[in-house]
């Protein structure tokens, strides 16, 4: 079972919020990726510890929502902030890791944008 079934069988949650778990899941494994790509060169260091930043602060959001955590508001501010940083530094880089990476992390912004703003 793939992980957007599994969300989906989480009835509790409405479309919005399976809609940011799916995409702050995305948004974890990119940014991995890219991290992982950006490892080794001195001019994407920051690329790369932000990248793990975002993975971090989205797979936590994920998992406070899916367990209807009281602070998944407060994490959704800053998992926003997180992935515009991120998407921010990986828009500087030609490499096409940080360019998919940035237009995930846009998508996942916005949709925490929305989470933290309900």
């Amino acid at each position: 079972m793939s992980l957007a079934e599994t969300v989906s069988k989480i009835d509790r949650l409405s479309a919005e919020e399976r809609d940011c778990i799916e995409i702050c899941n995305q948004a974890a494994e990119v940014s991995e990726w890219c991290a992982d790509e950006c490892l080794g060169s001195e001019e994407m260091e920051r690329c790369a510890r932000l990248c793990r930043d975002v993975a971090d602060v989205t797979s936590l959001h994920a998992r406070f929502m899916a367990r209807g955590s009281d602070y998944s508001q407060h994490f959704a501010q800053a998992c926003a902030e997180a992935c515009e940083a991120c998407a921010d530094e990986c828009e500087q880089h030609d490499a096409n890791h940080c360019q998919v990476t940035a237009e995930v992390l846009r998508e996942c912004a916005e949709s925490c944008r929305n989470m933290a703003d309900a």
